[in-house]
């Protein structure tokens, strides 16, 4: 069997053409993936065209595209919490595109996982993946509290860290700067009980995958032990999946093989179901 098919398709969004790639699978189950910040279709050192690659040699379709104002599409670039009507045309497109299709699976990573638990149409997707959701209100530069206490408790154990403190080697005031900001962290991201709330009454299952070392993951950790997402937790469908890095893009070799196995692994669930 040759390799699979990769094909370049446009769709509309309120008017405006966008660019899409679809590696082709042959199995009812397909992946919608959904780019974060500013990145195209193509992911950060091209991983989620590896990605897709990849599953379409399993099976599985994969259906990646440029929201409006990004990489090849049309339009203006209005950010995350515009695009939910960029994500339920895509979902539509990839039906026609694969008429075969019975089930979708949407991945995102950062603000794309923020966007598809806002904006995913219950009826449509089957599972959401959700790899490192963005949860921060305002972060100054700085990485969130948690991230800092983190970071300073790990130095802490370190003996080359505490001689650089004792003999003077250490900036002073970024240290004073470093301990305030990780003061904070008390209350509740209001990101983090919207999503909560956008995710409280979807039947279908979610998995947050988690890069653990990473900023913006240790920060929607934090989160999830919060009370808003106490149902989620206890109803047993969302679930953690975490894997050991700090690369927020899965960039690394091993973590590339995590991230495909932890997708494979719901694709093939949603499958079977």
């Amino acid at each position: 069997m040759g390799a699979p098919l990769r094909r370049q398709i446009h769709f509309s969004c309120l008017g405006h053409q966008l660019s899409a790639s679809i590696d082709d699978g042959r199995m009812n189950t397909g992946l919608l993936i959904v780019s974060g910040g500013n990145e195209v279709r193509s992911g950060a050192h091209r991983g989620m065209a590896k990605l897709a690659a990849r599953l379409a040699r399993d099976g599985f379709s994969v259906f990646r595209f440029d929201r409006r104002g990004i990489g090849d599409s049309e339009g203006e670039n209005g950010g995350f919490l515009s695009s939910g009507p960029d994500i339920a045309a895509a979902a539509s497109a990839f039906r026609k595109a694969c008429p075969e299709l019975e089930r979708i699976v949407a991945f995102g990573n950062c603000d794309a996982a923020t966007a598809l638990a806002f904006y995913h149409d219950p009826d449509d997707i089957a599972a959401l993946l959700l790899a490192n959701p963005w949860v921060i209100e305002h972060d100054g530069g700085l990485p969130s509290p948690v991230a800092i206490r983190q970071r300073y408790r790990t130095r802490l154990r370190s003996p080359r860290k505490l001689w650089g403190l004792l003999t003077g080697q250490v900036d002073l005031g970024k240290l004073w700067q470093g301990l305030l900001a990780a003061r904070g962290g008390g209350k509740e991201s209001s990101i983090a009980r919207q999503m909560a709330r956008a995710l409280h009454d979807t039947p279908r299952p979610v998995s947050f995958i988690l890069a653990e070392q990473d900023n913006t993951a240790m920060a929607f950790q934090d989160a999830w032990n919060r009370a808003a997402f106490d149902d989620l937790r206890d109803s047993g469908r969302g679930r953690l999946v975490k894997i050991s890095t700090a690369s927020h893009s899965f960039a690394r070799t091993e973590d590339a093989e995590a991230l495909y196995r932890a997708v494979r692994n719901m694709l093939h669930h949603v499958a079977m179901g």
